[in-house]
């Protein structure tokens, strides 16, 4: 198992943070550069919990996300992966800061494959950097 720990800013209060990370409409594809329409499922979707498909075909995964409305955590749990087994996934911690919210992420990958451990590995080295980046645009982070 692989775990990364890494935070960025956002100048987002912690519910815009939560609306950002929660929002399932069509317009996701558009706000996360790495989702594309073809890969982006919801498959069912309650006040606190959503099961979507979600990626590329490079790597996609689906995935179970649960947060509380006024909370300031979403967990998100895979289900199954192109390139990682199931368990493990993302925890997203909003923290209000007077600027914005810090968000402090935890990604946890259980490889499956070859090319899973393989990734896995890397992942503590150009995990933190490339994740950070790839979350700031929707979390509007610097």
């Amino acid at each position: 198992m692989t775990v990364v720990d890494f935070h960025l800013v956002s100048s987002l209060s912690p519910a815009g943070v939560l609306e950002v990370l929660t929002d399932f409409s069509p317009a996701r594809t558009q706000a996360w550069p790495s989702i594309d329409t073809e890969h982006f499922e919801v498959h069912g979707r309650g006040e606190n919990w959503a099961e979507v498909t979600e990626g590329t075909s490079a790597a996609w995964e689906r995935a179970r996300y649960d947060w509380e409305p006024e909370g300031n955590e979403v967990v998100i749990t895979t289900l199954e992966s192109k390139l990682f087994g199931p368990g493990g996934g993302w925890v997203f911690r909003m923290t209000p800061q007077a600027d914005g919210t810090r968000v402090d992420v935890r990604l946890t990958r259980t490889p499956s494959s070859l090319k899973g451990k393989l990734l896995a590995s890397l992942l503590p080295v150009v995990g933190p950097s490339s994740l950070r980046k790839s979350f700031a645009g929707p979390l509007q982070a610097r």
